[in-house]
């Protein structure tokens, strides 16, 4: 009988594994692109996608629409998922898919009209861009259309299953807006400045600690910078570029390398969008970084909700209504009413103030990134960046007839008297936008006698500028580093500027150290840990390295110094600091924390005001002004909550425990036991927000990419994961292991090694 019962659980057991092995091969491995051998589609001539050791897509064609329509076709062999949980996302479409969960996204999306925004930009499109747009999209349909039932993964997932739809014009311009929005949106920020300020007892305070011209602390940036030849090991200028963006998987960037008659570029796509973003032809290399300026006004508007009628400059106006069904999978349509003001959409209600939105992306749209692939020097390429609405960008340049340059482009609008980083009077008219700064009044450098141009986010605008600006620009620490490390090696090769790229020092978190060893010396304390913590930070060399102790204690310090500060400029007296972490995100070592109150907004001040103060010491922030006492009581309190995390002894502690990454996909990690195929971490990460590798808890370096302009075939280039969003394809994270150990690959261009060649003839041939 025992047998018996063995024999029937061991059938059993192999007809599962036989059940699983036929699902994950249906699933998973049969709906794998096909990357070799031969196909026919609608093209003029006879082309080919020739992919490399890591699945890169090298298009060779007859003429650039047809390498544009084979790049919307080997987009979506690798990321057609992904493409359409974007304009998905952009449209406000997710609940239709992922049920009720994401109804809150989708109403935000929709109150931001991004929609009505995308069919808005279509006729703003010049005939080129259009054409270049109707091509890519004609390529992602080839796919679609071709392949129906052989969808990934993600596709066929019980309770999610269904089928994309085919892809439009308007859904690449929503992808754009996506990006556009996640660089530019700050409402969020802007309204938590304007609550706290209302509660402060010191408003005064509250705008040191954030000034309209440096905001909010970490918000998606990168490094870009370029050398001229004079620093170079080979003679020629370089250029090299690490966005940094929130990290996900599949990530931001699709690597691709476009060859036709007159194109010849490589670099990184969005995946959605035609061209190249970032990287080189054969002539030009450039990189960007946001810029950060402040292009959308929140307005707190005089409205009757019940008919919309509202008031500007005394008088009562008409909001326009619009009314729409968000479809929500497993349950009925919810009704969606959202006003429209002369500035924007009402997009938030709170405390009874309604407020509208103006942002720059629903006034105009373009999209030059096509001619900047295409261009050949630096007239042609501020040429095309002349028509480059937004969002903002700071572009580096390098080419190969030995010049470098910078360049600030995308509208910024001009504010005349006023700052935009607080909520604004909508009623008053004294709050409008005049225009846009001209793009030849933008910031330009064109070969400085430095040799070295670099931009981290930092503000570009001189102290003389003729127009205000505001804009959440970065502190000073990061791009001071890259130049200190530029100049300190006489002749760089790609090797030297990937070091750059993935250097840990923090110049912030060092002062920090310095100062409290400072207070604590002239505080003498018998506490073992505090001894034994500031022995650690005597120790230390300013690297934010995660198996350093030295780095945790800073940025816990840092923590704690941030939230005293926001409750002495809001109670209007100086409190001790509180020894308890105050959430559980400060117990996960995040970079936005609690201010100290569940009536505050969790803002924080960003570290070049916190070192300002600690330098400059001024009267009334801190109990008897004794800030040396105000410091030992914050770092005590610092070192409990490292204790709180990871016990005793101080020594032991370890920044990357606390300063983990953890990539995860957004479906496959609600499957149990094969979530580890699809996620990435979690995983300890060295770096901080003020290191040029810049990592917090939700963004890092999304890719990096060096080009050397003397051999392009030296040029590196990688991404986090990896160029395929299919789970089971070997392409889907094998960059991840060069990338955690700051490596590299190459960015093949005038020797491609082929590993898969796929051919496609013409469908009438």
């Amino acid at each position: 009988m025992l047998s018996r019962l063995l024999r029937v659980i061991n059938v059993s057991i192999a007809v599962l594994i036989v059940l699983i092995a036929v699902a994950i091969y249906w699933y998973a491995i049969r709906p794998l692109p096909q990357t070799s051998g031969e196909i026919a589609a609608p093209i003029a001539a006879p082309a080919t996608i020739e992919r490399d050791a890591r699945g890169v897509p090298h298009i060779r064609a007859s003429s650039w629409q047809d390498a544009i329509f084979l790049q919307g076709y080997a987009t979506a062999q690798d990321r057609l998922w992904q493409m359409d949980v974007l304009r998905r996302f952009g449209a406000g479409e997710l609940a239709e898919v992922f049920g009720p969960a994401a109804l809150g996204a989708d109403e935000h999306s929709r109150k931001m009209r991004m929609r009505s925004i995308a069919q808005f930009a279509l006729t703003k499109l010049t005939s080129d861009a259009r054409s270049l747009l109707i091509e890519y999209a004609r390529g992602v349909n080839y796919f679609i259309d071709t392949h129906r039932g052989d969808y990934a993964l993600e596709f066929s997932l019980p309770g999610h299953a269904y089928d994309p739809r085919d892809w439009s014009l308007a859904d690449s311009i929503l992808v754009g807006l996506v990006m556009y929005r996640d660089l530019t949106d700050k409402s969020q920020f802007k309204f938590d400045k304007g609550a706290l300020i209302s509660k402060a007892a010191d408003p005064a305070k509250i705008r040191l600690l954030f000034p309209p011209i440096e905001g909010q602390y970490v918000s998606p940036g990168s490094n870009a910078w370029a050398v001229s030849g004079a620093h170079s090991a080979d003679g020629a200028p370089m250029a090299a570029n690490d966005p940094h963006l929130a990290y996900g998987i599949p990530g931001a960037w699709h690597l691709v390398h476009l060859i036709a008659p007159g194109l010849d570029v490589s670099g990184a796509a969005l995946p959605g969008l035609p061209g190249v973003i970032t990287g080189h032809n054969n002539q030009i290399a450039w990189g960007v970084t946001n810029l950060q300026s402040d292009v959308l006004d929140l307005y707190i508007e005089q409205i009757d909700d019940r008919n919309g009628r509202y008031i500007f400059q005394g008088k009562a106006e008409q909001a326009q209504p619009v009314r729409e069904l968000i479809g929500v999978r497993g349950g009925k349509p919810v009704q969606l009413n959202t006003w429209i003001t002369r500035h924007g959409p009402i997009v938030l209600r709170e405390q009874g103030k309604s407020y509208s939105m103006r942002w720059s992306a629903a006034d105009s749209f373009s999209y030059p990134f096509f001619d900047i692939d295409r261009a050949q020097n630096w007239d042609q390429f501020r040429a095309a960046l002349s028509a480059f609405w937004g969002p903002p960008q700071n572009f580096v340049y390098a080419d190969r007839a030995g010049n470098i340059g910078y360049q600030a482009a995308g509208r910024v609008p001009i504010r005349r008297d006023f700052d935009g980083d607080l909520p604004l009077d909508g009623s008053s008219g004294k709050f409008e936008w005049d225009g846009y700064i001209p793009f030849d009044q933008m910031p330009s450098i064109y070969n400085p006698p430095s040799g070295i141009v670099a931009t981290a986010n930092q503000n570009p605008f001189p102290a003389n500028y003729p127009y205000r600006v505001d804009g959440d620009y970065s502190d000073k620490y990061r791009v001071e580093q890259i130049r200190a490390l530029l100049a300190a090696k006489p002749k760089l090769t790609v090797d030297d500027m990937l070091a750059v790229q993935k250097d840990v020092y923090s110049a912030y978190d060092y002062f920090l150290a310095h100062r409290a060893i400072a207070a604590v010396s002239r505080h003498s304390s018998s506490d073992a840990d505090l001894r034994e913590a500031i022995d650690t930070l005597a120790h230390w060399n300013g690297q934010m390295d995660k198996e350093e102790a030295a780095p945790m204690i800073t940025e816990l310090l840092d923590q704690e110094l941030a939230r005293s500060l926001v409750l002495s400029a809001t109670i209007g007296a100086p409190q001790p600091a509180d020894p308890k972490p105050a959430t559980s995100d400060a117990k996960a070592g995040a970079h936005y924390r609690i201010t100290g109150s569940p009536d505050l907004p969790t803002i924080v001040p960003r570290p070049q005001a916190i070192e300002t103060l600690l330098r400059d010491r001024p009267s009334g922030w801190v109990a008897n002004n004794d800030w040396d006492a105000w410091l030992m009581q914050n770092f005590e309190s610092a070192l409990a909550r490292g204790r709180s995390l990871q016990g005793r002894p101080v020594s032991k502690w370890r920044w990357g425990r606390m300063h983990q990454w953890n990539i995860a996909h957004p479906i496959g990690k609600q499957l149990p036991l094969v979530n580890g195929f699809f996620d990435i971490g979690p995983i300890d990460m060295s770096g901080a927000g003020t290191s040029v590798k810049q990592t917090t808890r939700t963004l890092g370096p999304s890719e990096r990419m060096v080009v050397d302009l003397g051999n392009l075939d030296k040029s590196v280039q990688n991404l986090v994961a990896g160029e395929s969003g299919f789970v089971a394809s070997p392409h889907y994270k094998d960059q991840w292991p060069a990338y955690y150990t700051g490596k590299s690959f190459p960015m093949q261009f005038n020797h491609v090694e082929a590993k898969d060649v796929l051919r496609i003839k013409p469908s009438n041939q």
